[in-house]
């Protein structure tokens, strides 16, 4: 008997960090997400935790800066943030002439954060992946950014929040490598109206590619990663590696959004999901697998894309909605927030900083863009996004800061 006992391994229970999450007043932040190691644990409604291991504790929720890692028992005091951020691809980050204008504006106008392009919408790489695939399917041959972690470094000694953006289920070089992933039109890879094929969201083995670039965003400094693209083709009469419904549409959608989480919680960063402006309204998947109530459980900030060209049908009472881009922004976010008021997600929407391509090509300068801020100021947002594909900002692009008041 004593032999048997001692032949039983002993089981060592790591001890649990305790703690508090709370804002710059001291008031408790509930749902804090609370990260030891590849753990997470959300904080109470008294932003109290208590977490399993012996790692540094990593604290972040939307609406504050991710916080510097804490020794358990500690009261964590996180800092409020609401990014207001501008956009580069994977060809402006590289190009002097279109980045370093686009920083000059965010200093003088005020901004601290910034979008860019690690994955693009053709699927180039802009910096030298260690990836396998991003290798061998050519993904990585553009090298705009020699040195990642060097450009967050440098664009970090200018206290931006970095957001990289990763475009996931449109990726025509991956379709090139793996043919047996795409999206299909009968026995044909199919391709959409630009010419680019696209990656069948059902197969999981294809996702494990852009969460591994994902990772190597996170491990280089970025804050967020934001994942466009994560949806099914707006298209009929295509085929899957499964029967395409409603529910299995956004069951795939969201199932990608979680794992991303689960992948990058040991690096304590937000995860973010671009969607369709009309998704916010419809009250279906659209047809491409995002129904906002689904999406708001599985990732931190939602972002719509809320530029007025692209609501061609309007939004009831607006049908001209470049004549009204307050209204677009701002009931659109409002119909969100209403459908998933019990969610953990926060909004900050994608806004037009481009010229109208639908409505008779009116510009957008300070004051369209300025009335769309102000929509998204008021509707409660965690700040906002300028988009511009062609990457091209200028301080006029903004109105002038009113003077305080003496």
């Amino acid at each position: 008997m004593v032999l048997a006992l001692l032949l039983v391994p002993l089981v060592v229970q790591a001890e649990a960090q305790q703690g508090k999450v709370v804002d710059p007043n001291g008031a408790a932040i509930a749902g804090a997400t609370v990260t030891a190691g590849n753990r997470t644990t959300l904080t109470d409604a008294a932003g109290h935790y208590r977490i399993e291991g012996s790692e540094a504790i990593k604290v972040r929720a939307p609406g504050y800066a991710r916080s510097l890692p804490a020794t358990s028992g500690d009261t964590v005091r996180l800092t409020p943030l609401l990014p207001k951020a501008l956009y580069l691809t994977v060809y402006g980050i590289g190009a002097p002439f279109l980045r370093d204008p686009a920083l000059e504006v965010i200093q003088t106008n005020r901004l601290n954060a910034l979008v860019v392009d690690l994955k693009g919408d053709r699927g180039l790489i802009p910096y030298p992946s260690a990836v396998p695939l991003a290798q061998k399917a050519g993904a990585t041959k553009l090298r705009t950014i020699p040195d990642l972690q060097q450009l967050v470094a440098s664009l970090k000694a200018r206290n931006l929040y970095l957001i990289a953006r990763i475009v996931v289920f449109k990726d025509d070089l991956l379709v090139g490598l793996r043919p047996d992933w795409a999206v299909r039109s009968g026995r044909a890879v199919w391709k959409d109206r630009e010419g680019l094929a696209w990656i069948d969201p059902f197969v999981k083995e294809a996702w494990d590619y852009s969460l591994a670039v994902a990772e190597e965003a996170a491990a280089a400094g970025f804050d967020e990663i934001q994942f466009d693209y994560v949806r099914f083709p707006d298209a009929t009469g295509l085929s899957f590696s499964q029967g395409a419904t409603e529910a299995t549409r956004v069951q795939a959608i969201t199932s990608f959004l979680r794992e991303a989480r689960r992948r990058l919680a040991p690096y304590n960063v937000f995860t973010a999901v671009d969607v369709f402006g009309y998704a916010c309204w419809n009250y279906d998947d659209t047809g491409i697998g995002q129904r906002i109530e689904d999406i708001a459980d599985a990732t931190d900030y939602i972002s719509p894309m809320l530029y007025p060209s692209s609501f061609h049908l309007g939004i009831p009472g607006y049908r001209n909605p470049v004549q009204h881009p307050y209204e677009i922004v701002k009931l659109s976010l409002d119909v969100c927030k209403r459908r998933t008021a019990a969610a953990p997600a926060r909004y900050r929407p994608w806004l037009q900083a481009f010229t109208d391509y639908a409505f008779g090509g009116q510009k957008f300068g300070a004051i369209e863009i300025g009335k769309q801020i102000d929509a998204a100021r008021d509707a409660g947002t965690v700040g906002w996004m300028l988009w511009n594909p062609r990457n091209v900002y200028s301080n006029s692009d903004f109105r002038p800061e009113p003077k305080p008041a003496h």
